[in-house]
């Protein structure tokens, strides 16, 4: 067991990174607005985004190079691309995912109920983690963060199951009315995570390539596998929590991130019982810490190589440079622009949602290239299947576009 975890790495650390308001908030509102009636939603997104998110790992480890590199070689311009949208965006994200983990931490612990002071708190505990610890320490603390997300969440299921006095129906809808549409937009959208995720995955992929020379292609496409597989189940539990302990109530989530984290915990407590509190809460905390750890080290590393491969800016201080940009960013955000913050998400769910096409094209064509070799261009299926999902990413970004 301990030989098989050793060998797992960046695929949990793109569990990680995925599992956080996409699950948390969208999965566990899915289900408590529409029981199990958008499980189709989730599973489709999951099919139709899988080979693009696979191509990161697969492109890595077949050529030795990120998928950035592989960017450059299509067109500096595709780079020059990626690049402002990421510049433009990982401030925002860093910025969502920091306040909400800030919320569940101040419902956790108790020490504070500032979420801006919690946030700032937070912030030094992962910057500390990625550059104190660096690559390793952050795969092997997110082993344990899943294992402990997966294990609190399942036992909190067990709990709502066993208590349910509801008959559980597994009929599929599809919502008719515009803000049902819009949601279930959203939902598909942000489930499991944006695609430009992906790149991370390649970057993760390398830096593990470091630590275990074992670590190939086959190995990596197998590692990536387990932890999409994990963000499917642990969507499926968190729309289950939602679909078993809040269907038909009519709680409305609050935007303020302390708020939030009280109703979220508070309502599956009153249900499953105060005895429960800590299995919600730590699984809650996990699943939101994990996002906003994996993402600080995400974004500063793809930008760390981007700048070295546009500018020909290189060595160590860069990547500290952009975990501390990143850092001072995202407090500066809360600081002075939280009453803009509504309208800064709006701008990056957007950006992630019409730029879905961009990513899953530009892998497409480039796990296809002469770059890559033959032995690990995909098969006939992942063909057909990269059709599909192409097709898919167009249309729903019409579909959003039109329906905004």
């Amino acid at each position: 067991m301990k030989d098989f975890l050793k060998k797992l790495g960046p695929g949990l650390l793109f569990a990680g990174a995925a599992i956080g308001v996409s699950h948390l908030v969208q999965s566990t509102r899915a289900g408590a607005d529409y029981g199990y009636g958008l499980l189709w939603a989730l599973l489709l997104a999951h099919l139709f985004k899988y080979p693009f998110f696979q191509y990161g790992p697969r492109y890595a480890m077949a050529t030795g190079e990120s998928l950035l590199d592989g960017y450059k070689k299509l067109g500096k311009g595709v780079l020059y691309i990626y690049f402002i949208l990421n510049l433009a965006t990982m401030f925002t994200i860093q910025t969502a995912v920091t306040i909400v983990t800030a919320g569940l931490a101040s419902n956790l612990f108790g020490i504070s109920a500032d979420p801006i002071l919690w946030s700032i708190v937070i912030t030094i505990i992962c910057i500390t983690i990625l550059i104190l610890g660096k690559y390793k320490l952050l795969d092997n603390l997110m082993k344990v963060i899943i294992t402990m997300l997966t294990i609190c969440t399942l036992t909190a299921i067990i709990l709502a199951v066993t208590r349910t006095t509801e008959t559980i129906d597994f009929t599929q809808i599809l919502p008719t009315e515009a803000t049902g549409l819009a949601f279930v937009i959203a939902f598909m959208g942000w489930m499991p995570a944006p695609l430009d995720i992906s790149v991370w995955h390649s970057l993760w992929a390398i830096e593990k390539k470091k630590t275990l020379k074992s670590y190939k292609t086959k190995r990596s496409i197998t590692d990536f596998n387990i932890g999409y597989l994990s963000t499917i189940i642990l969507g499926v539990f968190f729309l289950s929590l939602g679909a078993l302990v809040m269907h038909q109530t009519e709680e409305q989530f609050s935007s303020g991130a302390t708020q939030f984290a009280f109703q979220f915990i508070n309502m599956y407590t009153e249900t499953l019982g105060p005895s429960t509190y800590y299995i919600i809460a730590i699984a809650a905390f996990t699943a939101m810490f994990s996002t906003t750890l994996t993402t600080l080290d995400a974004s500063p590393r793809a930008m760390t190589k981007s700048t070295a491969l546009l500018f020909n800016i290189k060595g160590k201080h860069v990547s500290i440079s952009w975990i501390i940009i990143l850092a001072i960013g995202t407090i500066c955000i809360l600081l002075f622009l939280m009453s803009e913050m509504k309208t800064l998400i709006d701008i990056a769910t957007i950006l992630s949602f019409v730029t879905a096409p961009f990513y899953a094209i530009i892998n497409y064509k480039l796990v296809t290239s002469k770059h890559m070799p033959k032995k690990w261009r995909p098969s006939k299926g992942m063909h057909f299947l990269s059709w599909a999902g192409i097709a898919f990413l167009v249309g729903f970004s019409i579909w959003y576009l039109t329906t905004l």
